[in-house]
């Protein structure tokens, strides 16, 4: 039993950074109608960044903040490349995120090199039910809950967020009414720039970050995503936290080197599930 609610926990940790990637993807696509496959390279860059602010001696809190700052100016930069262009479409800017995507590889590495690095997290444990919890994965909980919270407050109850809501829902209506939907657009890529950096920062003390670990944050990021349609954070949380604790439990019981095939395989069942509910999900999401 005790094994079973340390996979547990664990897994719910790992989730709650899955879903801060995704949530990023998902609130970028409600406005610009972009999947964003630069997504797990925010949270890289923020992790890295803040490990090498650590090892030249900056204590935690501000390396982190400062990690997740670069995040969001990188995703910035990032909306400004793919759709600061007018006229240009969807399909273009997914080809640009994903050809910037792989072009960070390169920066990465002749800043960082090629080697796995990560750091220290919140040290120590705490006993639940007879099991012995890190306390870094109850951190993850507890500052990713309380950011879904401030995210639903920003959609729903402030005039910034409901100008996002508006573009959309109907980006012709809300240019009539004097909302940018550049801008909107350009401010989406920064907040999911700034989710997926939190999401780089959280996790860098439980698995060891290199220059390719972006590719695994987007498949799970992008499978949570789908649970939500590529619109609702909410579901996409639920699918996110699903999807940890199904891959803890792989690698606890089975073998970790499943847990990629998992999340693949989740992808694959709900786009076909997707696609018989609401005709044209496969090509939105491609």
């Amino acid at each position: 039993m005790s094994e079973f609610l340390v996979y547990l926990v664990t897994g719910l940790g790992t989730g709650c950074g899955i879903a801060l990637v995704g949530s990023g993807l998902v609130l970028i696509h409600r406005v610009t109608r972009v999947v964003n496959f630069a997504q797990g390279t925010f949270a890289v860059l923020a992790a890295f960044t803040a490990i090498s602010l650590l090892d030249a001696g900056v204590p935690h809190g501000a390396a982190e903040l400062l990690g997740i700052a670069t995040a969001a100016a990188v995703g910035l930069l990032t909306g400004v490349i793919a759709i600061g262009r007018p006229g240009t479409s969807p399909q273009a800017s997914l080809i640009v995120t994903l050809g910037l995507s792989v072009f960070a590889y390169a920066v990465e590495v002749l800043i960082w090199g090629d080697e796995s690095r990560s750091a220290d997290g919140l040290s120590g444990t705490v006993t639940l039910f007879g099991a012995r919890v890190q306390n870094h994965y109850l951190l993850i909980l507890a500052v990713a809950l309380a950011l879904f919270a401030a995210l639903a407050v920003l959609l729903d109850r402030t005039d910034t967020g409901k100008a996002l809501s508006a573009c959309s829902s109907n980006p012709y209506a809300a240019r009539v009414v004097g909302i940018s939907v550049t801008r909107m657009g350009l401010l989406a890529f920064a907040v999911g720039g700034g989710l997926g950096g939190l999401a780089g920062v959280l996790l860098m003390p439980t698995r060891a970050m290199s220059f390719d670990s972006d590719v695994s944050l987007i498949i799970n990021g992008f499978a949570a995503a789908i649970v939500g349609s590529l619109h609702h954070v909410g579901r996409t949380l639920v699918g996110a936290l699903l999807l940890g604790v199904v891959q803890a439990m792989v690698a606890g019981y089975g073998y970790a080197a499943y847990q990629t095939v998992v999340a693949l395989g989740l992808i694959l069942v709900l786009l076909m599930w997707q696609s018989t509910r609401t005709p044209g999900v496969l090509a939105e999401a491609g």
